[in-house]
């Protein structure tokens, strides 16, 4: 099946050219190439056109949960009769095994799963098997290990109407693929028998179950039936059952792979006592043979994914297969925001292993367990497709391994990248109260940068007492109370707001017109080319955008940012002229958190007398007991239907707004 590009909207402005030249790199052969667009310039919307005009499975790649869940949104809208997969880690909480030797303290391995992120993994596996109009979209967890893809597909339990095979027999082909039988409460990965049917529920399955009706020994009928409601939505001749886990392998293959954990483990226990490591021997000896009797009788332990280089029949060393494995070879990567994404894929394995060799050396697992882990950079590279980097400020990896770089300057709205002036800091405070004065007057928002979270609060308590509405911003300040600042400065209630680096990916003000840089020529990661570049752009969202740079020097990353904006700003100028576009300020709703969640309580503030609204966190703990209860009661189903929503943000604003209220 060909992708299928549903939308109202037609490429326009620099798009067209963009996507042209990116296909036909892609024809040509090209690895490599770069996709230079500007803040607000459709990027993803030219990504969709060239998944549409390539027609190859696509891995869409992102350096977050939150990023990832806005991708998969849109192309969600964008290909409704494809496949679009979400594949990101499926922890709500994750606290890694570790071992501090300093303190001789042993850290177990905690984690909450989130069911229905799980769900969408198992739909990606699956579609990427079943399917060849698949996009998944993905963060940068996806270079883990998950289990073999070998392994997955071979252990496919087929079903069809017709066939001649005995209820029991099902139920053990199952159970070899990690279903669980459970005639209680059928959960996802279980099963259960009722009579002569038998209901599975598979990990990838949203609502509905399969229901295998026997007639003696043979296959009557296969229903699909909807998990609460008990009505048959529609039946079919034939099903596919995938394993209910990753990491489920053929019973010969898992018997093989405990003769060489066996074998691994006497030689690691003769090493350890060669050592003088008595008790780390002792140790590793009692843990190992625990999770090999939990294997032998059950094909599962805990921490499983420690063995997966055993169970996998790899050799030491050798790269774990990962989602990537799943496409096959002919297959498009697109890394969004890869200024940030690739350095971070370059980072997972080393933070990974440092960890791990406190468990190795001290007894906790074998040397194996090195083996569970991301890939390492250059077997990343290796299973790299044809790739376009996206980033409106690309680094330099992007363009040494890219054969081709595609400039998309020219937003749709028309808007300009922002005029750009620079200002001695003699005389800087001064000129900051001026400007904000006057932009308060028109009735437009502001903010400032510094390099400090102490200077920030200096500055902000200067602004108050030259009666300017003005807060501050830092990563002191929890998650609801951040939200609540920049709704704030939306809604009109603040003019201005001082931070240190509220400008860099995903923050969204269209009401900021004026943007200052404090110490602009201080060279250092906040004052560098890419990240001025970004800066900059973020303030791109209002036709009348300013920067001011505090500086008394240009830096070489002062002048390069500048070049950059100005010979942007040219192109988008000249665009506009020829096609007579008027530049319009983007008009954008303000989403208030408590809007969010759908909480009544939250605004009407039952209880009270008064029954004024609720303004504030610090309100919202002033509620009666019983009051109070009821609205965590209902936050908690709101931060459930977030997480399932992908609203990842909004889940963890709702969370942090839960252990407020908690721990008053």
């Amino acid at each position: 099946m060909s992708f299928e590009l549903v939308s109202n909207y037609k490429p326009t402005g620099d798009q067209p050219q963009a996507i042209e030249k990116l296909v036909s790199g892609i024809r040509e052969g090209k690895s490599g190439q770069v996709l230079l667009g500007v803040t607000g310039s459709g990027k993803t919307f030219t990504m969709a056109n060239i998944i549409q005009e390539i027609n190859r499975p696509t891995l869409v790649l992102a350096h977050n949960k939150t990023l990832a869940g806005q991708l998969y949104s849109e192309f969600k809208e964008l290909f409704p009769n494809n496949a679009v997969e979400f594949f990101v880690s499926y922890y709500d909480y994750y606290q890694p095994e570790a071992y501090i030797a300093s303190t001789d303290t042993y850290i177990e391995k905690d984690s909450s799963i989130n069911d229905e992120i799980d769900r969408m993994r198992h739909c990606a596996t699956r579609s990427l098997l079943t399917r060849d109009d698949v996009i998944v979209v993905a963060s940068v967890s996806c270079i883990y290990g998950i289990g073999e893809r070998e392994d997955y597909a071979s252990q496919m339990v087929l079903l069809r109407v017709g066939m001649e095979i005995s209820r029991e027999d099902v139920m053990r082909m199952l159970v070899d693929i990690q279903y669980a039988r459970n005639d209680f409460e059928l959960v996802r990965g279980s099963f259960r028998v009722r009579g002569d049917t038998l209901d599975i529920y598979t990990p990838d399955s949203e609502d509905l179950i399969i229901r295998i009706s026997f007639f003696g020994d043979e296959i009557e009928k296969i229903s699909y039936v909807h998990r609460i409601e008990g009505r048959v939505v529609y039946t079919k001749n034939f099903v596919e059952i995938f394993p209910a886990s990753h990491y489920s392998v053929a019973r010969e293959k898992l018997e093989k792979a405990l003769i060489t954990i066996e074998e691994e483990l006497d030689d690691r226990i003769k090493v350890l006592r060669d050592e003088g490591k008595i008790v780390e021997a002792y140790r590793l000896e009692q843990r190992t043979r625990y999770d090999i009797e939990m294997l032998k009788e059950t094909g599962f332990c805990k921490g499983i994914e420690n063995y997966s280089r055993h169970i996998a029949g790899r050799s030491a060393g050798s790269a774990p297969c990962t989602l990537m494995d799943f496409f096959l070879d002919d297959y498009l990567l697109l890394i969004d925001e890869s200024h940030v994404t690739v350095p971070q894929v370059g980072a997972m394995y080393n933070g990974d292993r440092s960890r791990k060799n406190m468990l190795v050396d001290y007894g906790f697992r074998l040397p194996s367990a090195y083996d569970n882990r991301p890939l390492k950079f250059d077997e990343f590279e290796v299973r790299m497709g044809n790739t376009i980097f996206v980033s409106a400020t690309p680094a330099q990896y992007e363009y040494d391994h890219s054969q081709a770089v595609v400039e998309q300057i020219i937003r749709p709205t028309g808007l300009l990248e922002p005029e750009i002036y620079i200002h001695p800091v003699e005389g800087q405070i001064e000129d900051i109260l001026s400007r904000v004065r006057e932009n308060v007057n028109k009735g437009d928002k502001s903010l400032i940068l510094t390099l400090t979270k102490k200077m920030a609060e200096d500055l902000t308590i200067f602004l108050k007492n030259e009666q300017i509405k003005v807060t501050y911003l830092h990563s002191d300040i929890d998650t609801v109370k951040r939200m609540e600042i920049l709704n704030s400065l939306r809604l009109g209630e603040i003019d201005v707001i001082v931070g240190i680096n509220l400008l860099r990916e995903g923050i969204d003000l269209p009401e900021v017109s004026l943007l200052m840089i404090l110490d602009a020529d201080k060279e250092g990661f906040l004052r560098s080319t890419r990240s001025l570049v970004q800066i900059i752009g973020r303030c791109a969202r209002n036709s009348e955008g300013r920067v001011v740079l505090y500086a008394d020097e240009v830096t070489d990353s002062m002048m390069s940012a500048i070049s950059e904006t100005n010979r942007r700003r040219e192109i988008q100028m000249r665009y506009n002229e020829e096609h007579g576009i008027i530049p319009k300020t983007i008009k954008k709703k303000v989403k208030d958190v408590f809007d969010l969640t759908g909480v009544e309580d939250l605004k009407s503030n039952k209880g009270k007398k008064n029954n004024k609204p609720i303004t504030s966190v610090e309100e919202l703990n002033d509620l009666s007991g019983e009051d109070k209860q009821k609205t965590i009661d209902k936050l908690k189903k709101e931060m459930q239907k977030a997480a399932k929503d992908l609203d990842f943000e909004l889940a963890a604003q709702i969370r942090d707004l839960i252990i407020s209220l908690n721990e008053k």
